[in-house]
């Protein structure tokens, strides 16, 4: 899962995968990183994550993990929880999901615990490298102003990259550091790397592709 270059693919709650949907999707993602040998992550929604999880080789990530272990509660997601539904690991603090520092310093103790792997989201390369403190296995930077959009953070703001990349390996040399937002084009994840990123988050540029497979084997060819 750390092995550089990694793309993940956050699929979010896109109608384009509600149902099996999801295992269509997370399907082609794991054709493109055999044929390729790129390393790719998907982030399925919650609802199926251990059909997917059961049905790929490639790592799956939950979209959200919650700070709580297994009790009486209703309506949460436990990193124990995501283990067992087989997934690799959870994104956290997301900026369409945030927590706050507290949750998040206590869900990536939780998961580490659980063996699981931690992406957590910053918005800033001041907020990532707070965030680095608690030795989270990757971090991803994500200007929310640009989630979604045409214009991949790489063009419109790149010294946000580079400076997240210094800001976090100062604090934690382990933690591995992903871009995202906007990130469409094989262009887009080259350039991430040559920035510094050891990879990048996406979702829209995939997931609401007219076609999708193509749209994976683009973001690989430079690679």
């Amino acid at each position: 899962m750390t092995e550089k270059p990694l793309i993940t693919v956050n699929f979010k709650v896109y109608r384009e995968v509600e149902g099996v949907r999801s295992l269509d999707i997370a399907k082609m993602c794991e054709d493109v990183s055999v044929s390729s040998g790129i390393n790719i992550a998907v982030c399925p929604p919650v609802t199926e994550l251990g059909f997917v999880a059961r049905n790929v080789d490639i790592p799956v990530l939950s979209q959200n993990s919650d700070p709580h272990t297994p009790c009486s509660s209703t309506g949460w997601v436990t990193p124990s929880m995501i283990k067992a539904a087989g997934a690799a690991g959870t994104l956290v603090n997301h900026s369409e999901h945030k927590q706050s520092a507290k949750a998040i310093a206590e869900t990536v103790e939780l998961c580490r615990a659980c063996g699981i792997l931690t992406v957590i989201c910053a918005d800033t390369s001041e907020l990532a490298a707070e965030l680095a403190a608690y030795h989270p296995d990757m971090i991803a930077v994500e200007p929310p102003e640009l989630i979604g959009g045409d214009i991949s953070v790489t063009d419109a703001d790149p010294q946000v990259v580079e400076n997240t990349v210094s800001a976090v390996k100062a604090v934690s040399r382990s933690t591995s550091v992903l871009c995202g937002a906007g990130i469409k084009t094989g262009k887009d994840v080259k350039k991430a790397l040559e920035l510094g990123a050891d990879g990048v988050l996406l979702a829209s540029g995939v997931v609401r592709s007219k076609d999708p497979k193509a749209s994976l084997l683009d973001l690989v060819k430079y690679l």
